[in-house]
């Protein structure tokens, strides 16, 4: 399972996806992420899905390394399907003891389901063609505008640059160490949920230390370079919107407008639900 986060990691290409402006994919992606939890429906949502589909064919990422990720959050959709469906009041379509399963339930089910899953695809096709030190200059330069109010953005920026380039080292590690105890005779595997919970303290120990050892050397190597925050630091490659970034703005907000259009007027009904 550990193998299967994409989110945080990179996958090198020349397409034109990859060759966006970070700013242009970051406004892509929560436009994406909003339209999937301001406008619900099945037209909408076929919308989302052709949009998905014609990001993933252009961006030239095997669609099976993208789709990998969601093998991760598997085990939430179904516990939030199931709280949903069970605890969502509204009109019975089965009951079991005292339990009942509602067709409003069910359609909260769908909804969060289409959500999670496209949230993570969104999410991880913006860093699988995204390098980190591009996020981090995306982030940095579209929220200039912040440091008018005092908040530090270079520092977020840089944060969250850090935090998604230590998600596959940390993948990378959890291997090895788990193979190392696989080795040794540790069981992941076998018995109930709380032997499973109690074999993964061995694999979660070394792991935290040597996060914190990482993280200590990353905290000296850029103290001993003179890193001192964001003030007064120019940039070797400063980013500039080129035609293809226009166009893809033009795109985005196109997106955005048939998705409200589907929304609003164009209803698609199934047999037991109106979504």
């Amino acid at each position: 399972m550990l193998r299967d986060i994409t989110l945080g990691q990179y996958y090198p290409g020349t397409s034109i996806l990859h060759r966006l402006d970070p700013r242009v994919k970051l406004t892509g992606t929560l436009a994406f992420i909003v339209s999937l939890f301001a406008f619900s429906s099945i037209s909408s949502y076929m919308t989302a899905t052709a949009a998905l589909i014609a990001v993933i064919v252009i961006s030239a990422v095997p669609p099976g390394f993208i789709l990998r990720g969601l093998r991760t959050i598997f085990l939430l959709m179904i516990i939030t399907a199931l709280f949903n469906m069970f605890l969502t009041p509204g009109d019975p379509i089965v009951r079991i003891w005292k339990l009942q399963i509602t067709r409003q339930g069910v359609e909260m089910a769908i909804h969060m389901a289409f959500r999670l899953s496209y949230l993570i695809i969104g999410s991880s096709i913006m860093t699988l063609t995204t390098t980190p030190n591009q996020l981090t200059d995306g982030l940095e330069t579209g929220l200039r505008w912040m440091n008018r109010i005092h908040i530090p953005v270079h520092e977020i920026a840089m944060m969250m640059s850090i935090a998604l380039r230590f998600i596959p080292i940390l993948m990378d590690e959890a291997n090895r160490i788990m193979s190392a105890q696989l080795s040794r005779g540790a069981d992941f595997k076998t018995g109930g949920l709380i032997r499973r919970a109690k074999a993964m303290i061995p694999l979660l120990v070394p792991l935290f230390v040597s996060a914190f050892r990482r993280a200590n050397d990353l905290a000296l190597a850029m103290e001993a370079r003179g890193y001192h925050g964001g003030e007064g630091r120019t940039k070797m490659k400063p980013l500039i919107y080129k035609r293809r970034d226009h166009i893809a703005y033009i795109i985005i907000a196109g997106y955005v407008i048939v998705m409200f259009l589907m929304w609003r007027y164009v209803k698609i009904s199934l047999p037991f639900l109106t979504l």
